[in-house]
């Protein structure tokens, strides 16, 4: 990956979801930044509004290495401790799937883990630098709830503990994150049940004692069980991070309550809150409704790529979906459609032509049409306002359009202008946004397409010899159906894919 020296650094904001405004990012330690994001609960096939908040955070991962930083960035997998609808009560995920299935509970572990990593891998996701799991730091998490329960914010009852958030709300915040007061929690929860074991309806596991029939279970001073939903981010984050790092990532949905107990777990443990920038990417629709397996509204990654779906019209490769997805702000709503699809496939095969057309250009003495410097300057601007991947890309379609008219000779560029433009545009497509040239990546397809495509072409020069215009017209106009367009110069016929 191409970088340069700490660009304007100094100059790049964050949204920062605890404080509700943008905030010129300083990292605790000069030169360095950790990031933690939540990964997936790996029961099932990951679902594609989380590629969506993946994508969006390895764009800032991708930026900040670009600036020269050196990123530690963690994203861990949760194969524990994640029971029914993110309840207190019910049955682990990973486990009901299992029984489901009737496998091993690490068999669906490891099946869905592959999954989640090789739909990524299409996506030209790059590996964080560490991917822990729940199950490999329960000793971590009990001893974390020894010392929540030592300084007085969790209680053991009946074998399991629970973080008792009202005491923590007498020094400390509860709520801060996502904007509730604890006075409104109190009021909009139900009284709790008479089989609970908790003090308060808004007090969370930290460790829950496992039924006769759970099968995920490990030994701990207060009972055979499993660590809380909320525990695993706090231990994972703050080991391999610090107890006080950068930037924490995740999905919008996650802002409450499984973020805002992990600000409560850290403080408790630690006395200070665990991070100085909250990012939250936004939610995904299909077709402007709410993507829901009950209504059929869904989708997954492997059927846009196959095409094997009743919602969209085509097949779409991954890459095109990833360029969908960044020419929306992430945290922006992003609504899902065919339509929309296709007309970003376009743009991003305009965007190919015109990177490929760039080693065909011949430089001038001087620069005419164009002022490389500041498209440059923009497209960092662009990127330090808060990673705004859709203002950069309509920086780099400015480009586009100068490198089309370099190319019908109707501007001049210089050496080092061509020079500049080219790493730069290079650096942004594929280094930041991380995108795949799949024209270059599809030779043969490409040199087999033209092949067809110069004998169409010679079929309907010979057709309007004879004066056939009927079957010139209809091989124009059925290339045009199929996205390919013919130019008619004085040298011949070209054609564009478009």
């Amino acid at each position: 990956m191409a970088s340069i020296p700490m660009y304007n650094t100094q100059e790049l904001k964050i949204y920062n979801s605890i404080s509700g405004q943008k905030e010129i990012f300083n990292p605790i330690t000069e030169g360095n930044v950790g990031m933690y994001v939540c990964g997936p609960t790996v029961y099932s096939n990951v679902h594609l509004g989380n590629c969506r908040t993946f994508i969006s955070f390895d764009l800032v991962f991708r930026y900040l290495k670009h600036l020269g930083y050196k990123v530690r960035y963690v994203r861990n997998i949760t194969d524990a401790g994640h029971l029914e609808n993110d309840a207190d009560e019910g049955e682990d995920k990973v486990a009901k799937k299992a029984r489901v299935e009737q496998l091993e509970p690490m068999e669906i572990v490891q099946r869905y883990t592959l999954d989640f990593h090789n739909i990524l891998a299409k996506f030209n996701n790059i590996p964080p630098s560490i991917e822990p799991t729940a199950t490999g730091h329960i000793v971590e998490q009990i001893e974390i709830i020894k010392t929540i329960i030592d300084n007085g914010f969790a209680y053991e009852a009946n074998g399991s503990v629970y973080f008792d958030v009202k005491k923590f709300n007498e020094t400390n915040h509860y709520g801060k994150l996502s904007g509730r007061n604890i006075e409104d929690l109190i009021a909009n929860t139900r009284e709790l049940t008479a089989q609970s074991d908790k003090k308060n309806p808004q007090d969370f596991a930290l460790w829950k004692k496992a039924e006769p029939q759970h099968i995920m279970r490990w030994p701990s001073p207060w009972s055979d069980g499993f660590p809380g939903w909320h525990l695993e981010c706090t231990v994972m984050s703050t080991k391999y991070l610090g107890e006080q790092f950068d930037i924490h990532g995740g999905g919008m949905d996650l802002k409450f309550p499984h973020h805002e107990c992990e600000i409560a777990q850290g403080e408790a443990a630690c006395g200070q809150t665990p991070v100085n920038y909250w990012m939250h990417a936004n939610m995904l629709t299909l077709n402007g409704k709410k993507m829901s397996k009950s209504t059929g509204n869904i989708i997954s990654p492997s059927e846009i790529f196959s095409g094997d779906n009743t919602i969209l019209s085509k097949a779409f490769a991954p890459t095109v979906v990833r360029f969908f997805m960044l020419q929306a702000h992430y945290r922006s709503v992003l609504d899902f459609s065919s339509d929309a699809l296709e007309a970003s496939e376009k743009g991003f095969l305009r965007l190919m032509e015109a990177i490929d057309t760039l080693p065909k250009i011949t430089a001038a003495q001087h620069t005419k049409g164009f002022d490389v410097a500041q498209w440059e300057n923009d497209c960092y601007d662009a990127m330090n306002d808060d990673f705004n991947s859709p203002i950069l890309i309509a920086n780099l379609f400015e480009a586009v359009k100068f490198i089309n008219t370099l190319k019908d000779e109707k501007a001049t560029i210089s050496q080092q202008d061509l020079d500049t433009l080219t790493n730069s545009i290079n650096a942004f497509v594929y280094d930041v946004l991380g995108l795949i040239n799949i024209n270059a990546s599809s030779s043969d397809t490409s040199d087999k397409l033209a092949g067809t495509v110069e004998l169409l072409i010679q079929l309907r020069a010979e057709a309007r010899a004879n004066k056939d215009f009927a079957t010139s017209d209809k091989i124009r106009d059925q290339l045009l159906e199929l996205g390919i367009q013919l130019k008619d110069g004085r040298e011949g016929t070209t054609f564009t894919v478009n």
